[in-house]
């Protein structure tokens, strides 16, 4: 008899107590998970050959008695993004169905020679091979000197604005497919001491 007004009791209880409220969504925190493992979309490459002399001078006395020149057709590449693991929900406004989002700045995350193809196309010891035969070191410096030239030219190029271009092309469309009516993409000038970059914005509906 108890047994059945306990069980009564207890049904009226779970009639009148309201369920728990759903645990809040956090937009932001989804939307910075959402953007994470995405940098690579935003890479953009700068490829180049560049031809780099170096010398090298035998002295006697003070006098220079032989010389040897290398020559080195180099073939390198520039690879620059922007890292949206950086992102962090102090970077996302949220305004009803509008996004706002501030991307990090783009950055040179990488730059190599194509050793395999890159060669020396010249090495000259000079009239009786009086140079010194220094190949290897001559070599060395020509390669960071390539690499050096590459990459000044991908800045003069404006390698880190295409990474700008396509992070806010990227995320633009990644949020709009989220269902945001009006996504507001702000990019940041470059942070690279090499490159220098004029801050962007766009808005994509």
């Amino acid at each position: 008899m108890w047994q059945s007004g306990d069980r009564f009791l207890e049904g009226v209880l779970t009639m009148v107590t309201p369920p728990p409220p759903e645990p809040e969504v956090d937009v932001r925190s989804l939307v910075v998970r959402q953007l994470q493992g995405a940098s690579e979309l935003t890479t953009a490459i700068f490829a180049m050959e560049a031809v780099v002399p170096t010398r090298s001078d035998r002295t006697l006395a003070g006098y220079v008695i032989g010389s040897t020149n290398l020559l080195y057709l180099a073939y390198g590449e520039v690879r620059a993004g922007v890292d949206l693991d950086q992102i962090s929900e102090a970077d996302i406004q949220l305004n009803d169905a509008a996004i706002s989002i501030t991307l990090p700045p783009p950055q040179i995350l990488d730059s190599k020679l194509d050793l395999n193809r890159s060669n020396v196309y010249d090495y000259d010891r000079g009239f009786l091979g009086f140079g010194p035969d220094n190949a290897p070191e001559l070599q060395e410096l020509a390669q960071q000197e390539a690499l050096s030239k590459i990459e000044a030219a991908a800045c003069s190029e404006g390698l880190l604005q295409e990474a700008n271009q396509r992070a806010e092309m990227v995320v633009g469309q990644l949020l709009s497919t989220a269902g945001f009516e009006t996504v507001t993409v702000i990019t940041q000038p470059a942070a690279d001491p090499l490159c220098a970059d004029s801050p962007d914005s766009d808005t994509v509906n």
